[in-house]
């Protein structure tokens, strides 16, 4: 891997974890690892551009159709590919038409851009998702593969201590915090070859006396009635959280975007 490559743009595909869900800015919008990621590029590289196309909500069939040849086009030195997971959330899911979907994705891809990177995303631990997991390792194999055949980087988040405790996690228990944002721009910073500037981002956050049961109770409350219910409503008529949103910054232009 070269050490402290410079690229001159980046080209970021996926869903609400791409798009930067819940790292929220004070205008209302998203920022995100990809919008980090892109600010720490731009300051290397005069005449940066950028370019994110996610989408909350997006399955990889969605992404494949949508966001891949848009990807492919813009010839960009970095793509970064992050899709599947939403899928392996879906009450039914056919892993092999999700895998091969995404290997699809990545033949696209690779051949595009001097470098495609991919993940394991990151795993939060709890009842809900408990029953996903063997469909999200079984993703994670087949991403690793597919690294291996194309020459893509992977980055892993999976494994990361850090980023499966409660407290990186936003409210709804599906979206990252604004520090896991950072650390995920992290840990894609330091895959494709630049020094680390924080070398314990996967580190497991220091320990903390955990809420009282009063306040897990009020807060699982909470929690069920506005994030998992209207999500269970959602997977079972079909609707989407991106239904009708258009990507997050669909033309590959100079960036000057949030300081790290």
């Amino acid at each position: 891997m070269q050490t402290n490559p410079t690229h001159t743009s980046l080209v970021a595909v996926g869903d609400s974890f791409t798009e930067g869900m819940s790292d929220l800015l004070p205008d209302g919008t998203y920022r995100g690892w990809a919008d980090l990621l892109a600010a720490r590029m731009a300051a290397r590289a005069p005449g940066f551009r950028y370019a994110n196309l996610a989408v909350r909500g997006k399955l990889i069939g969605q992404i494949v159709e949508e966001q891949v040849p848009v990807a492919a086009a813009m010839g960009a030195d970095v793509i970064t590919l992050v899709g599947g997971l939403n899928d392996t959330l879906r009450p039914k899911c056919d892993m092999g038409r999700v895998k091969g979907l995404l290997t699809e994705a990545v033949e696209q891809l690779a051949p595009s851009c001097k470098q495609l990177v991919l993940m394991r995303s990151p795993g939060r631990r709890g009842p809900v998702l408990e029953r996903f997991r063997p469909r999200m390792e079984e993703l994670f194999v087949c991403v690793e593969e597919l690294a291996a055949r194309h020459g893509a980087l992977v980055v892993d988040l999976y494994d990361a201590p850090s980023l499966s405790d409660p407290r990186m996690w936003d409210v709804d228990r599906l979206h990252l915090t604004a520090e896991g944002h950072r650390r995920v721009a992290e840990a894609v910073w330091q895959t494709l070859g630049h020094d680390p500037e924080d070398l314990e981002w996967h580190a497991p956050m220091a320990a903390t006396p955990p809420p009282g049961w009063t306040a897990r109770r009020v807060a699982d409350a909470r929690f069920a009635r506005q994030h998992l219910l209207p999500w269970i409503a959602r997977r079972l008529t079909g609707r989407s959280s991106g239904d009708g949103l258009p990507p997050k910054r669909p033309d590959l232009l100079p960036y000057e975007g949030p300081t790290v």
